[in-house]
């Protein structure tokens, strides 16, 4: 008895839709009256059809098995197909590789558009609205460097900072970066949370007294 084993059939094209629906495509190549053919690939569809009924009657289905017909035939099946006949070069387009940006970051703390807000302030904007545009840059960096450290930053290290990622185009004055408003501030307990927190530790023994002494509170006034 001949063996017939999977490694001396014919290659599957799409393993998904089994052998069986491959051996109907091969068989559809046989066919030589052209109207035959069509009328026979569209019962192949119908069967193709039949491994997803949910799907089967979308427009957008119907174009995908029709797609899945041609690549089972390795292209050479001939029929009237209602939609465009794929190639092979047109199922195995290979995206553009993406370009992925080189440039380097000088202070990863702050992220790359620090330095672009710099030179963009220093090249590009109206001379006497640079200064004012560089001290919301340092205040922009105080605030990254505060998320960075958790701890704010020296008021020489933002200017130092800033003097490296402009080239020395830009020279700050340590009085205007030390007046510069903080955008971070420690959260500070509200009072109301404070009170309510030293009523939740009292000691037990306190709170009996305070009790006895309302309780001996109000039987002095009752007698009178």
């Amino acid at each position: 008895m001949r063996k017939n084993y999977n490694f001396t059939r014919s290659k599957l094209y799409l393993p998904e839709y089994g052998r069986h629906i491959h051996k109907m495509v091969d068989s559809l190549m046989l066919i030589e009256d052209r109207q035959e053919r069509t009328r026979q690939a569209k019962a192949v569809i119908a069967v193709m059809g039949n491994l997803n009924p949910m799907l089967r009657d979308t427009e957008e289905f119907k174009h995908k098995l029709w797609d899945h017909l041609f690549i089972m035939s390795d292209f050479k099946l001939d029929v009237d197909s209602p939609y465009t006949q794929p190639s092979r070069q047109d199922l195995s387009l290979r995206p553009e590789k993406l370009r992925y940006p080189q440039s380097r970051i000088m202070f990863k703390h702050y992220g790359k558009y620090a330095q672009r807000l710099l030179r963009h302030a220093v090249e590009e904007m109206p001379q006497h609205d640079v200064y004012g545009e560089i001290l919301n840059v340092a205040r922009y960096l105080r605030a990254k460097s505060y998320e960075y450290n958790n701890e704010h930053p020296n008021n020489d290290s933002i200017a130092r900072d800033i003097r490296l990622m402009s080239a020395s185009d830009v020279e700050l004055n340590l009085s205007d970066v030390t007046n510069m408003r903080s955008v971070y501030r420690p959260h500070q307990a509200s009072s109301r949370g404070s009170v309510k927190s030293k009523k939740q530790h009292q000691h037990p023994a306190s709170r009996k007294q305070q009790k006895g002494a309302q309780k001996g509170g109000a039987r002095h006034n009752q007698h009178k």
